[in-house]
């Protein structure tokens, strides 16, 4: 599911600051291409850490729902609201994909027949299996 969410970035000091006001996330870039790089990667990881704890994820606030966030969240020393507006889009599939590749263990049970076969063969079990499932969920 790709969304995109609003993010601010306000420079300070040479370094590029970031607030996220649907997911109250704060990070940091060195040029403006890399904050919201930054952005990207700081929502996906915590899309996907929310919904591996049972979370749903936010909807996308508005433009004025977002300045009214970065207004609430500001300080006497930094107001966010004040940067630059950009909408960051993440694909949260496609983040976990690419990031949550943690292996875990399953128990398959098949003939064994099947199995003697796989192993004269020396065929990895598990990647047929990976393959198979990747095929079947129609994704890369």
């Amino acid at each position: 599911m790709k969304t995109a969410y609003p993010t601010f970035v306000k420079e300070n000091n040479g370094d590029y600051l970031v607030f996220v006001p649907d997911f109250e996330i704060y990070t940091e870039g060195t040029s403006i291409a890399d904050a919201i790089e930054m952005a990207r990667d700081a929502i996906g990881l915590k899309g996907i850490d929310m919904e591996d704890c049972g979370q749903t994820l936010p909807n996308p606030s508005n433009l004025e729902l977002a300045i009214k966030k970065a207004k609430e969240d500001a300080d006497d020393i930094f107001d966010y609201s004040t940067g630059v507006l950009s909408y960051v889009d993440v694909d949260f599939l496609e983040y976990r994909k690419q990031h949550d590749n943690k292996m875990v263990r399953r128990n398959v049970t098949i003939p064994c027949w099947l199995n003697k076969a796989a192993d004269k063969a020396k065929i990895n079990v598990s990647k047929v299996l990976q393959e198979a499932l990747k095929e079947r969920l129609a994704v890369k």
